[in-house]
């Protein structure tokens, strides 16, 4: 969390940022995939006063040691589990149409949420499969919703809060959930049983979903978190879920887009935490991107505040 002070029209005032600001590490540094450089990574961010939460991945017993270590030597931060990577990567879908594959996945998942809940994370964050196509999604919508009902139920007993989050379908990762009003629909079915779900939107994908951080005011009573970075448009137009630094070539959004979703935020009277998802291209140091991303935070919100001051 951090405080700006602005001055306008002969105002003059200091004001706390509204919510808590995350930053997912295992984006931020990469290496943390392999289990590499985690109690670096993790004493960097920790002893940065910028940041109050770390989203971190499913790391093995020994490097969470090794956070556990690095948060004792600075300072404790709050820590969310991303299991993005298990559907992305390991390919686990909760949202498949074959029965056995779709139960593999929530077994997974709520294997991890045994394991969060031990290590004191009460708040775990995946997403949707793979869109299947127009004459499956149907379909597909039903399976995760029922994996999600698994899921969240088993999450309440052990006091953990599940995410999901949105993904483009048409340009890079091409998941099922996809476009906000969808989401909604998928969020509205799980809370009528269960309290202990929300969604995250991230800014990156924005530009991928055509959406826009003023679409956010039709789930503000399902939005649980948000995520900050850019959309990386290749010179031969497409667009990539790359997360590139702000303002390296091709990234999309920048201190405008910021500003614009801190306004949608405050309007719709969000509660939840704003992280950085945001990822070093060749060359670059990690540690750049994530002080770049805390500039371009720094600057909206300013001018956000000389707005509001007039």
């Amino acid at each position: 969390m951090f405080i700006a002070h602005v001055r306008k029209k002969g105002l003059e005032g200091s004001f706390k940022f509204p919510w808590k600001v995350s930053i997912v590490a295992f984006m931020a540094n990469p290496k943390l995939f392999k289990a590499e450089e985690v109690g670096e990574t993790v004493r960097f961010l920790a002893s940065d006063p910028f940041f109050d939460m770390l989203e971190i991945n499913n790391l093995p017993d020994e490097a969470w040691r090794e956070v556990e270590e690095a948060l004792a030597s600075t300072r404790r931060v709050e820590v969310a589990l991303g299991l993005q990577p298990m559907v992305l990567i390991e390919k686990k879908d909760p949202c498949a149409l074959d029965e056995k594959a779709r139960a593999e996945a929530v077994a997974e998942l709520k294997r991890w949420i045994d394991i969060a809940a031990r290590r004191g994370i009460d708040k775990v964050a995946f997403c949707s499969g793979p869109d299947p196509g127009p004459e499956n999604r149907e379909a597909a919508k039903d399976a995760l919703i029922k994996s999600l009902k698994e899921v969240v139920a088993y999450a309440k007993e052990r006091d953990v809060f599940v995410i999901l989050e949105t993904f483009d379908r048409d340009h890079d990762k091409r998941l099922l959930i996809g476009p906000i009003d969808e989401a909604v629909e998928v969020a509205r079915e799980v809370r009528e049983e269960y309290d202990n779900f929300g969604l995250m939107w991230d800014l990156s994908h924005a530009p991928m979903l055509n959406e826009k951080p003023s679409d956010l005011a039709r789930a503000k009573e399902y939005l649980a978190h948000i995520h900050v970075g850019c959309t990386k448009k290749l010179p031969d137009g497409s667009l990539k879920d790359w997360h590139p630094g702000f303002y390296r070539p091709g990234a999309l959004n920048g201190v405008e887009e910021v500003k614009e979703l801190i306004k949608a935020l405050l309007d719709i009277g969000y509660k939840g935490a704003v992280g950085f998802e945001v990822k070093p291209e060749e060359g670059q140091d990690w540690r750049e991107v994530v002080q770049a991303a805390k500039g371009v935070l720094y600057t909206a919100y300013c001018k956000f505040l000389e707005e509001v001051l007039g």
